[in-house]
């Protein structure tokens, strides 16, 4: 009799929104409940990183895998124990500079083992230290390679790259949304997904699709129709895209990796759309007051009020969201330029240390939509112990991995482990956690 009350006890608490079922899923999987996130049958929240590069450090011999070794054990020392990381990039660099020079795939269906054995390294290190990592397959933008490399293998011209002189947003945003109705492209990425989906961890021997370091799956890196008449094929390829990874694996969570409306010219229409598939896990957003124009070249601070009203606002909005499918909210990537926008180390964060804080604070108390709703947030980006090369603003082959890709000022919103005030922000957020 009280084994069946309490079968009865359980399943009420399955069903009600907000409480915390005690049976326990499988071990050292993150589940979704409700709207927030469960591991080993208790709440799952957390303050963790991008960190991108992560699984190329392994790939640079000793000195990388002592780097990678030492900046896991500053994050885990400071409770960032979540990281977002991409999968590998696509396509050889054809000249340009700024994009990753280390691809997983370098033509299509060749994938490069060296890189795979990186990320091998990455994971069981993560494993070691009870990490999770929410992993990344392709992206939109051309820093790795992405989408317009894919339409470049099957012959569509006119890719046009940021800092090429004759460069035009409108004409990027045409370009890839061709990507959408290219069919060899869209194979292309269902074989890498399938590849990496199948692979066995060459370090641990664990399959990737039964390993617990392993938070998350993601579609691709900001995923944006970028033409209003792209949106339908752009909707099927996330739907088509999603199925295709949740029938490979059943473990692991999925994402789009959306920056939210503005991906999609504030129609937050496509965005509830895309998360609402019964395939999709959990919703994300991005944040990124300069790129999107919420103050003026390096007046960070006469326009600091804006930026924190404006970042409040759009959590607030896809909180709603969330709420309205029922499904947890990541606020997956936000960064701001170091005060004055100066690059160095040496750089004081004080403007950056209250956006974090604003945005962090949102997550607490437990009474509030934002506080129901926000699971884990990611900060843009832990650069760790690298460090920008003295009076050169942009990346060369050869330099240390930060979290600024190639075509970003490098250090421009990096979080290097020596920015104490920035880690007492972390800090002080994480402890509220546990």
């Amino acid at each position: 009799m009280k084994t069946n009350l309490l079968r009865l006890v359980l399943g009420a608490a399955l069903l009600l929104p907000g409480t915390w079922a005690f049976a326990q899923p499988s071990a050292g999987f993150v589940r979704r409940q409700g709207t927030q996130f469960v591991l080993n049958g208790r709440p799952y929240r957390y303050i963790g990183a991008n960190y991108w590069y992560g699984g190329l450090l392994a790939t640079q011999g000793p000195a990388g895998k002592a780097r990678l070794a030492k900046e896991l054990d500053f994050l885990k020392q400071h409770g960032v124990t979540n990281l977002r990381v991409m999968v590998g990039a696509e396509g050889l660099s054809d000249g340009y500079q700024y994009r990753v020079l280390q691809p997983l795939q370098t033509a299509p269906g060749k994938f490069d083992e060296n890189i795979m054995a990186g990320l091998d390294y990455l994971l069981a290190e993560m494993g070691k230290r009870q990490m999770k990592a929410v992993l990344h397959f392709t992206n939109t933008w051309e820093w790795s390679g992405g989408l317009g490399q894919y339409l470049q293998w099957h012959g569509y011209p006119g890719l046009l790259l940021p800092r090429n002189p004759d460069y035009n947003w409108d004409k990027y945003r045409a370009y890839i949304a061709q990507f959408y109705t290219c069919e060899p492209c869209k194979a292309d990425v269902n074989t890498y997904i399938r590849y990496v989906l199948a692979r066995t961890n060459s370090i641990s021997g664990r399959k990737y699709v039964d390993e617990p370091a392993i938070m998350a799956w993601e579609i691709i890196n900001e995923p944006r129709p970028m033409q209003p008449a792209a949106v339908p094929a752009f909707e099927a390829w996330m739907r088509q895209t999603a199925a295709l990874i949740k029938s490979l694996d059943k473990n692991h969570l999925l994402t789009t990796g959306s920056e939210g409306d503005i991906a999609s010219d504030n129609d937050m229409g496509v965005y509830e759309r895309l998360h609402a598939d019964p395939n999709i896990d959990y919703a994300t957003i991005h944040i990124w007051p300069k790129n999107w124009g919420w103050f003026k070249d390096t007046a960070t601070t006469k326009g600091f009020p804006v930026v924190l009203s404006k970042a409040t606002a759009y959590v607030d909005k896809h909180v709603a969201a969330a709420a309205k499918i029922g499904k947890p909210l990541v606020v997956e990537e936000f960064g701001l330029p170091r005060d004055g926008q100066v690059f160095t180390p040496a750089a004081g964060t004080g403007l950056r240390d209250q956006y974090y804080a604003t945005l962090f604070g949102l997550m607490q108390g437990g009474r509030t939509p934002a506080s129901r709703v926000i699971a884990g947030y990611n900060f843009w980006a832990f650069s760790g112990a690298g460090r920008p090369k003295p009076g050169q603003v942009f990346w060369k082959a050869g330099d240390a991995y930060l979290g600024d890709p190639g075509g970003e000022e490098q250090g421009l919103n990096s979080v290097f482990d020596a920015d104490k005030s920035t880690w007492a922000v972390i800090g002080k957020y994480v402890k509220t956690l546990r």
